[in-house]
């Protein structure tokens, strides 16, 4: 993501002046990062003030209510290093786990426990394959249209984002249409943004994986909570517990 319009700005000036574009553009790169803006609108109000401001402590120390040539360009960096377009082989299994393990590391939930459990769960919402899947894959469309109340949002990726607010939002992120293209969920590099920010932000359930596993505990049976309850908690605990002794 190349930040064009914030690009223009050549002096500090409060984050209220700028324009409606600019502030799509910050409000976008903003939530790529996980920082909690929720509304991509262009208009100013507290979220979009305080998740600025949260960047700035977290990032590039100054007045949280300025926005400058220093703090676009360390936002610059930081959003250029997710999404990994054109850098990840998806090609095979191997490739696919270093990308995982690339990914969290740039969206800032790098600790070795948690990259292990979010390869665990990888592994087995895509039944061992690690490649996108549709949610029910083995059986037919027709099922789900028929069976699936959020039909046509239902799952798709390395885990399963449903709903249509879920894909109206990664919409906006990522600019993409997954509103009326759903199946771009199924795209590699999709599939693995929304896998890792879902983690990060508690998109799929509204619980985040450092809520479970952080630098001053781990807790793999309970992390089930960001995707599925605890729905085959104890498994996917067996596994991340095998990356973590493997990283």
């Amino acid at each position: 993501m190349k930040l064009v319009q914030l690009s223009m700005i050549n002096t500090p000036r409060p984050i209220t002046e700028l324009t409606t574009d600019q502030l799509k553009e910050l409000q976008i790169a903003l939530s790529r990062l996980g920082y909690p803006v929720r509304s991509i609108d262009g208009l100013i109000g507290p979220r979009t003030i305080n998740a600025w401001a949260e960047f700035k402590t977290d990032i590039f120390q100054g007045n949280p209510s300025l926005i400058g040539t220093g703090s676009i360009a360390a936002l610059q960096d930081k959003v250029q290093n997710i999404g990994g377009t054109g850098i990840y082989d998806f090609s095979t299994k191997d490739g696919t786990i270093s990308a995982i393990k690339t990914e969290c590391k740039a969206q800032g939930i790098g600790l070795s426990t948690q990259i292990a459990y979010v390869l665990a769960t990888t592994q087995w919402e895509t039944a061992q394959t690690f490649e996108p899947v549709k949610e029910a894959y083995w059986l037919s469309e027709d099922w789900r249209r028929n069976n699936l109340r959020y039909y046509p949002y239902y799952g798709r990726g390395y885990v399963q984002l449903t709903w249509d607010n879920n894909y109206e939002a990664y919409s906006r992120i990522l600019g993409i249409d997954l509103v009326n293209n759903r199946d771009l969920a199924l795209e590699p590099y999709v599939a693995l943004f929304v896998l890792v920010h879902g983690f990060k932000t508690g998109t799929f359930t509204g619980h985040k994986i450092t809520d479970y596993i952080n630098s001053s505990k781990t807790d793999f049976i309970s992390a089930r909570f960001c995707i599925n309850g605890t729905d085959k908690a104890h498994e996917i605990a067996d596994l991340a517990q095998k990356y973590l002794n493997q990283l």
